[in-house]
């Protein structure tokens, strides 16, 4: 968090001293004030300077749309951000001519670019938020196809009597998986590795 002490004639002239030299609005500001100061005789023997704190209130869903709107520039491919906020967990939807330069092979840079996100949105946000980055309904079609995969991948589990690794997903997709298997009586699934290179194994349920 920005903040900066200040001082001036009066509280108002020590706030917008402040306000100029952090760059920022009040109402996007949280103002302490120190020393409300004192006039003195003629405004000047035995005067005071007022004394505030002032800190930048940093908005952690506007971090992370900066960021993003950055690195799609970066990558040359801008983008519009529409931000959708559901108790802890934020969507951000993105649109652009060159989209499907940001969504990549099977998802993997929009993979990339949602867990960078999330770390961006997390250095500045009190309380923890889980991030997901969609572009052209992309989230959607994957999780049909991750559907299909995973019934897939439970009857070669079964019919080899062998331990299926997936390759490495996000939570979210990594969730789908398991739903879609929950009610398999013949497989199981758990998790293994580390983030960002966390994978789901099926394996079958030996009697």
């Amino acid at each position: 968090m920005k903040q900066i002490t200040a001082t001036g004639q009066t509280v108002e002239e020590a706030v917008e001293s402040a306000l100029v030299q952090l760059q920022t609005t009040k109402d996007r500001a949280e103002v302490d004030i120190i020393d409300e100061g004192k006039r003195g005789i003629f405004g000047i023997f035995g005067s005071r300077p007022a004394v505030v704190k002032v800190s930048v209130i940093i908005d952690p869903l506007e971090e992370a749309k900066k960021f993003l709107i950055q690195v799609s520039e970066q990558m040359g491919a801008p983008v519009e951000i529409e931000i959708k906020r559901d108790g802890k967990q934020v969507h951000f939807v993105m649109t652009g001519e060159k989209i499907a330069l940001l969504i990549g092979k099977r998802g993997q840079t929009l993979n990339s670019l949602q867990y960078l996100t999330q770390l961006v949105i997390n250095r500045f946000s009190n309380q923890y938020l889980t991030v997901i980055l969609d572009a052209e309904d992309y989230r959607n079609r994957r999780s049909e196809t991750l559907i299909q995969l995973a019934h897939r991948l439970a009857l070669k589990a079964v019919k080899s009597g062998k331990d299926v690794p997936l390759e490495p997903m996000p939570s979210y997709e990594r969730k789908v998986i398991h739903t879609a298997l929950a009610d398999n009586k013949r497989v199981k699934t758990f998790s293994d590795g580390s983030e960002p290179h966390r994978f789901i194994v099926i394996t079958p349920v030996r009697r």
